[in-house]
C-alpha cells in the first residue's frame, strides 16, 4: 500500500503501520462526509486508535441519531468510490492560522496556538476537505476498503470538563472485508455478553438519569449477587487476619490536601460542598480515612502488620463518555484494604496479597491475566509526588519482592499511583480490552504525610510502610466481569435465583408449593412460578431470561412418586431424583462454590 507523507513524498507503507494509516485516513474521510452533510460542523481531533478511529466534532446543538450515523457512513462510501487523491502541503504559521480562520475551524486555530514556535504545520486535503495533520495517509480514498461507523459519545475539548462537550463519532477500519466481518462477529458476541443487556434481562441493576448518570442502583437480584461477593471476600480476609471497618463517604478538603489527592486527583472528584464553615468532598478513595484509623492509637512493632479492610463506597466524577453500566460508574464499592507494615515485613505481606489474588482467581476460574509493575514517569512533574529518593526506594523494593516471589511481570512507565508504584493484575475478558482487576500498591509517601508512627524494638519511633490492595477491585466491576464471562449464568452459589419450581398445571400447584416451602426452609434462593402459563414457556423464560441453574418441573407423576424432575440450565434433559438427593447435590455445589 502506498502512502503520502506531509512533505509530499510517496512511499510503500511499512506493514506494521498499515492499520494505523488506514484508520487515520478513515477519520479524515469520515470528517469529509460529516462536512458534506453538516457544512457548519467544526472539527477538533481525529486520530486512529488501537481498534479504529474517531473524530471529535462540534455540531452545535444538534444531536445525532442512529439514522444520522448510517447517513454519514453512506456518504463515506461515496467518497471512497470517488477515489479522491490525498494531497499534502505545509504552511507558515501565519498562513496556517489564516486558512483555519477562513474555514471557521476554531479548534484547529486554537491548536496551532498550542504548538511550539518551530513546529512544522502541515495539512492534508482530499476533495473539498482540508485538515491540519502530520500524516501520513493513503494516497487515494479508494484504498479504504473495509470500514464501519460504530457509535457516538461525548468528549470534552482537550479532555477538560471546563471546555465544551463535543460529539465523538467512532468507527473501525480494516485492510479487508473479511477482517471487518470477523470484527462484526466479535461485536455480535460482545452485544450478547454485554453486562448492561444481561443486567436488564435478569433485573440485576438499573440506571436513571433522574438519579444521575453513572449512579447505578442494584435491584434485589443484583444485590443478592453483590452480597454474596462481599461475604465471600470478607470471609477470605478474616481468615488472613484482616479487621473490617466502616468509614464515612465524605471527608474534609483538608484531609485530601494532606494526602495529596486534592493536588493530584482533584479533577476526578466531585465538587466540594460548603457547610458550617468547612469544605467537604465525596471521597474518591479510602486511604486517608484508614490512615486516620491507624493514627487513632499508638502502635508498637509487635502490633504490625495491621490489616484494615473495608467494602467502601467511593465516588469519582468520571467523564460521561466513559461511563459503562456497573463496570465504570461514578459510584462504586471497592474491596479495599490497607496493610501497615514494617520495612522487613514488605516481602511477606506482598506475598500474602499475591497468594490471595491467585486463590480468588482459582475459585472463579480466572486464567487469562498478566502482571504489570506500574512505575512513575519521572518526567511528569505534575501527576506524581516529587521525591526521587522515595520513588527509587519504593520501586526497587517492589521489583525486588516480585522477583524473589518468582512472579512474571512486565514494567509500564507512567501507570503508578501518584504516591507509589504498584503491582496490577490485568485480566483479559471474553470481550473488550484488558483492564486492571486486582492491585497491590507500595506506599512510603502517605504514611509520612500523615506522620504515622510505630515504636520499634529499640524504643525509637519509625514510620510504617503501607500496602494499598484490592483483590476484587470494586465489587461492581467484578460483578460486571462475571456477568460477561458467564453470560449471566452464575455458578449456583452466586446465582440470584438458584431454583425455580414449575408446576405443570394447576393440579400440581399443591405439590409444587410444598416443594417450594421445603427448599425455602433449607435456605435456598427459590421461586415458585404459579402463573397460568404453559410449562414450556416457563422453562424457556427460566433458562433464557432468568438463567436459573435448576428448574424442578413437577406434575402428577412426581407428586405420586414423591420425587422431583430436575431440568438443568444448559440442557434439554430432565433427571428424576429423590428430593433429599437434589437438596444434597445443590447444597454441596454451594458449599464448595463449584
Amino acid at each position: 500500500m502506498k502512502i503520502i507523507y506531509n512533505d509530499g513524498h510517496v512511499a510503500d507503507c511499512p506493514p506494521e503501520e498499515e492499520r494505523k494509516v488506514l484508520r487515520h485516513s478513515a477519520a479524515h474521510i469520515m470528517a469529509q462526509a460529516i462536512q458534506r452533510i453538516y457544512p457548519d460542523a467544526d472539527f477538533a481531533y481525529g486520530p486512529s486508535t488501537e481498534k479504529g478511529f474517531y473524530y471529535d466534532v462540534d455540531l452545535g446543538d444538534r444531536k445525532l441519531t442512529d439514522e444520522d450515523l448510517t447517513a454519514i457512513e453512506a456518504e463515506m462510501k461515496k467518497i471512497v468510490k470517488e477515489n479522491l487523491p490525498f494531497k499534502s502541503f505545509i504552511l507558515p504559521r501565519e498562513e496556517a492560522v489564516k486558512l483555519m480562520h477562513e474555514r471557521h475551524a476554531k479548534y484547529k486555530e486554537e491548536h496551532i496556538g498550542d504548538l511550539p514556535d518551530d513546529a512544522i504545520i502541515s495539512f492534508f486535503q482530499q476533495g473539498d476537505y482540508i485538515d491540519m495533520c502530520t500524516g501520513p495517509h493513503i494516497t487515494y480514498t479508494k484504498a479504504l476498503k473495509a470500514f464501519k461507523i460504530t457509535q457516538q459519545s461525548g468528549a470534552y475539548w482537550k479532555n477538560d470538563a471546563n471546555n465544551k462537550m463535543l460529539t465523538r463519532i467512532n468507527g473501525v477500519a480494516f485492510a479487508t472485508q473479511d477482517e471487518l466481518k470477523e470484527y462484526e462477529v466479535q461485536m455480535e458476541e460482545a452485544r450478547a455478553r454485554d453486562h448492561r443487556k444481561i443486567g436488564k434481562e435478569m433485573n440485576l441493576f438499573m440506571t436513571d438519569d433522574l438519579i444521575g448518570k453513572g449512579l447505578p442502583m442494584f435491584l434485589p437480584n443484583g444485590y443478592t449477587v453483590w452480597q454474596e461477593l462481599e461475604e465471600y471476600i470478607k470471609e477470605k480476609e478474616r481468615k488472613l487476619g484482616y479487621q473490617h471497618v466502616m468509614t464515612p463517604c465524605v471527608g474534609t478538603v483538608n484531609l485530601y490536601k494532606i494526602s495529596g489527592h486534592w493536588d493530584h486527583y482533584k479533577e476526578n472528584m466531585f465538587p466540594a460542598m460548603e457547610a458550617d464553615g468547612e469544605s467537604f468532598v465525596l471521597r474518591p478513595m479510602n486511604c486517608p480515612h484508614h490512615m486516620m484509623i491507624y493514627a487513632n492509637h499508638k502502635h508498637s512493632y509487635r502490633d504490625l502488620p495491621i490489616r484494615i479492610g473495608e467494602i467502601a463506597h467511593d465516588f469519582r466524577f468520571e467523564a460521561s463518555g466513559t461511563l459503562k453500566g456497573i463496570e465504570r460508574g461514578r459510584h462504586f464499592c471497592q474491596n479495599d484494604a490497607h496493610l501497615f507494615v514494617t520495612p522487613d515485613q514488605i516481602k511477606d505481606e506482598v506475598s500474602r496479597v499475591v497468594d490471595l489474588i491467585f486463590d480468588v482467581y482459582k475459585d472463579f476460574g480466572i486464567t487469562d491475566y498478566r502482571c504489570v509493575l506500574s512505575l512513575r514517569d519521572p518526567e511528569d512533574k505534575v501527576k506524581y509526588h516529587q521525591d526521587d529518593e522515595m520513588w527509587n526506594k519504593a520501586e526497587n523494593a517492589l521489583r525486588e519482592v516480585l522477583n524473589q516471589l518468582g512472579i512474571e511481570f512486565t514494567e509500564e512507565i507512567g501507570e503508578a499511583a501518584f504516591y507509589g508504584p504498584k503491582l496490577d493484575v490485568n485480566v483479559k475478558p471474553a470481550i473488550g480490552a484488558e483492564y486492571t482487576l486486582s492491585t497491590c500498591q507500595l506506599d512510603f509517601c502517605l504514611p509520612a504525610k500523615f506522620d504515622l508512627k510505630y515504636v520499634d524494638k529499640n524504643g525509637e519511633e519509625k514510620t510504617p510502610v503501607v500496602l494499598h490492595r484490592a483483590i476484587l477491585g470494586s465489587l461492581d466491576r467484578f460483578m460486571a466481569y462475571m456477568i460477561e464471562e458467564t453470560k449471566g449464568k452464575f455458578p449456583t452459589w452466586l446465582a440470584p435465583l438458584q431454583v425455580k419450581v414449575l408446576p405443570v398445571s394447576a393440579k400440581s400447584l399443591g405439590y409444587a408449593t410444598e416443594i417450594y416451602e421445603k427448599l425455602k426452609a433449607k435456605g435456598l434462593r427459590v421461586q415458585l412460578d404459579d402463573r397460568d402459563e404453559k410449562v414450556g414457556y416457563k422453562i424457556r423464560e427460566a433458562q433464557v431470561s432468568d438463567r436459573v441453574p435448576y428448574m424442578l418441573v413437577l406434575g402428577q407423576q412426581e407428586e405420586e412418586n414423591k420425587n422431583v424432575a430436575v431440568r438443568y440450565r444448559d440442557t434439554a434433559q430432565t433427571e428424576t431424583m429423590e428430593f433429599d438427593d437434589f437438596v444434597a447435590k445443590i447444597q454441596k455445589e454451594i458449599k464448595e462454590k463449584a
